[in-house]
């Protein structure tokens, strides 16, 4: 039967894995054929008039194309106006409108796309140019030819011919992002053929390689010095606009100067030293981003960057921030929590304005304080120890509970069951790792909805759990449970049920854990990593004698005071998953979060928000429901037994 449970655990990843592939995918293949859109319509109306019947042919089948995609995307709120905008988009190359109009909208509903599914639109390193220009001469010189002219010895006879990147009208409308989509999915109909089997990185050096062709040396240069000026931190803080802005929209944001910035920074990607800066950098960054989005009238992207904030940001350094002061983590969470309800709640942008600086304020003290504390040895171990007894108490708890009732109900052959739960949901843990950094993008609010889902699903069966045992708690109903099970073992359902809560308290934190401790060791630096492994290791040996103790002392425990003891044990732990889940769904913006005055103990789940303290009341009222419940039917048991003489 185990091998059951590692089968269809590996069956679920597989289609896990298989469903995020798929759609990313579909969202990539949407922004390619709008990516063209925008670019090609030109040539194919002119004055409302078609200019090419094969080119109008073309955008026709690509905006019916990107409709049909987007129905098949996975749902989301955003979904239906998204649908709306590719039917208008549609409507306007039906009737043939001018080619700013298109661009405009092809642009604009790509945007939309980008923000709506989270879409990473940015490479994981600094693309290696010398890479590009080795892999341009191998795979693209035969046809676009050596200068990048559409002059190679195969582009005789091609229809159409290959792309001349020194056109200027059409490349100046071209991101990187679109490049890396066309030589990641190729174009139908042309000899442009998918480039899929090259490695991502290998796509992004030639995207950033041919990206080159159309910019001149004295632009760059010119680039070059204004970096070195220090005059190109705020339009271009990472690789965000440097890879999904046209040269078009970059002149239309930044002036000449931010052209020449971009001419440098695609030629030179290395200059800002990582796509992704340190977290309270990624934090501010976002922030700003997201006020500028406010002020421009976009309340989602606003919203959405300043989860990205807190998610990507913020919260990977919350446990190295606890240590060293632990007031201020608190603030901080609590003053962007007040600056993401401003923007949900359509406030002015002088309060926006002067929330946003008030949390970007705390994030320089917060810089400040780990800047000190980052040579410190101690800081790193405690924190490395904090963090694993943080994330993994809980779960050591529930185990170690559903271990004693097998040890308790002498089914030692249901135990295997339970750590192959446990065991799994490492194991998954660590594969999505794997996943979010080498495959695909998973972002901090995908990240927040698996955790709070999770979350919320094992709140449920920890109060079904603990309902069960708590039933059992009299002598005479466990006699009853042991004489319908002394002769085999525990019912598939029991053991499934057990494996499923094993790997649930386990899973929902497994995958967070790992990435807290990338962030941890990122900022630790080598001469860190042994504190952090030493950190690391007596948290485990903690965990480990917890889980002893809890065994031990199960088995001196009478039988009754045993199973009410566990039965309300997970009962407590199910009211404490569910304020974290719902604070989980809060962080990622698919909940509310109205501030109250209240105590905050997030190793309780209790948070100071309507939301949290309503749904952990209501699964209060549940479990007390229950537990009333189960001592009725035991009683009812007794009285059936005392009356037919069986006690």
């Amino acid at each position: 039967m185990p091998r059951r449970i590692v089968s269809l655990l590996s069956i679920l990843l597989l289609l896990a894995l298989s469903g995020i592939a798929y759609a990313a995918e579909s969202t990539r293949t949407v922004l390619h054929l709008l990516d063209y859109i925008a670019v090609d319509y030109t040539g194919a109306v002119e004055d409302g008039k078609i200019k090419s019947v094969d080119e109008y042919k073309e955008m026709r089948e690509f905006a019916g194309q990107a409709q049909e995609l987007i129905k098949g995307l996975p749902a989301n709120p955003a979904q239906p106006a998204l649908l709306a905008e590719a039917t208008a988009l549609a409507q306007g190359i039906d009737a043939k409108a001018a080619a700013s109009v298109i661009s405009t909208k092809a642009s604009a509903l790509r945007w939309a796309v980008i923000r709506a599914y989270n879409v990473q639109v940015t490479p994981k390193s600094a693309p290696d140019l010398k890479r590009g220009a080795g892999l341009y001469a191998a795979q693209c010189a035969v046809c676009h030819g050596v200068g990048g002219r559409g002059d190679g010895p195969a582009a005789k006879g091609l229809d159409p011919k290959p792309s001349d990147f020194h056109d200027l009208n059409r490349m100046a409308q071209r991101s990187a992002y679109g490049l890396y989509n066309t030589v990641t999915l190729g174009v139908d109909g042309t000899a442009m053929a998918s480039f899929a089997q090259l490695s991502e990185e290998d796509r992004w050096a030639l995207a950033f390689f041919v990206a080159n062709f159309s910019a001149d040396d004295a632009v760059r240069t010119k680039g070059a010095a204004l970096w070195r000026a220090g005059k190109g931190r705020d339009p271009f803080p990472d690789l965000a606009n440097v890879v999904t802005l046209s040269m078009n929209e970059v002149k239309e944001r930044f002036g000449d100067d931010g052209v020449a910035l971009q001419a440098f920074l695609r030629d030179s990607p290395q200059a800002l030293t990582a796509a992704k800066p340190a977290p309270i950098e990624f934090a501010v960054a976002a922030l700003a981003n997201s006020l500028d989005a406010y002020r421009q009238g976009v309340r989602v992207e606003a919203a959405q960057l300043a989860i990205q904030a807190y998610l990507e940001g913020f919260e990977l350094i919350e446990a190295s921030l606890q240590n060293v002061d632990a007031e201020l983590m608190t603030r901080i969470e609590r003053e962007m929590m007040a600056y993401r309800s401003a923007i949900q709640s359509g406030a002015p942008v002088t309060q926006v304005e002067r929330e946003a600086s008030v949390v970007i304020a705390s994030l320089d003290e917060a810089r400040a304080k780990l800047a000190g504390a980052r040579i410190s040895q101690t800081t790193t171990f405690v924190s490395a120890l904090v963090i694993l007894l943080r994330e993994g108490a809980e779960a050591i708890l529930v185990v170690a509970a559903i271990l004693a009732f097998t040890a308790r109900t002498g089914r030692k052959d249901a135990r295997r069951w339970v750590h192959v739960g446990w065991i799994a949901a490492l194991a998954l843990g660590l594969v999505t790792w794997v996943v979010s950094n080498y495959l695909v993008e998973i972002s901090g609010a995908s990240r927040e909805i698996t955790e709070g889902v999770t979350a919320l699903f094992a709140a449920a069966m920890l109060l079904y759990v603990g309902y069960w045992l708590h039933s059992k708690s009299h002598s005479h109903a466990w006699q009853k449970f042991i004489g319908n099970k002394v002769t085999g073992t525990l019912s598939a359902g029991t053991v499934w049920t057990l494996g499923l809560v094993s790997f649930l308290a386990v899973y929902r934190e497994a995958f967070e854990t790992v990435l807290f401790y990338q962030a941890l060791a990122t900022q630790a630096g080598p001469q860190g990593h042994a504190a952090l492994l030493g950190g690391l290791a007596v948290g485990a040996a903690l965990l480990v004698a917890v889980a002893w103790a809890i065994l031990r002392a199960s088995v001196k425990l009478p039988i009754g005071l045993f199973f009410s003891t566990s039965g309300l044990v997970l009962v407590v732990l199910a009211v404490i998953f569910t304020g974290q889940g719902i604070a989980a769904l809060q962080e990622a913006g698919k909940i509310g979060s109205d501030a109250v005055s209240f105590i905050r103990l997030p190793l309780l789940g209790i948070y100071p928000t309507l939301q949290t303290l309503t749904a952990q009341a209501g699964a209060i009222v549940i479990s007390a429901f229950a537990l009333w419940w189960a001592t009725r039917a035991r009683k009812s048991v007794m009285d059936n037994a005392r009356s037919g003489g069986g006690l």
